[in-house]
């Protein structure tokens, strides 16, 4: 699934999105809401990831 798709389909892709990043709360995924930036950005942030990991994951995820 890309990420055009996980926008699409957000409420159903943000379960799955809690399970991969456990440390993603329902007020980060609101705040995300289906944008892939916010997205890097908070991984990064709770995970500690550099911005290419982040979006090396989200491409491995989707």
């Amino acid at each position: 699934m890309n990420w055009e798709q996980i926008r699409g389909n957000w409420e159903q892709a943000k379960g799955e999105l809690k399970i991969q990043w456990s440390k993603l709360t329902d007020d980060d995924l609101a705040q995300i809401n289906g944008e892939r930036d916010k997205m890097v950005g908070r991984l990064q942030e709770l995970y500690g990831m550099t911005k290419e990991e982040a979006n090396k994951q989200l491409d491995d995820k989707s």
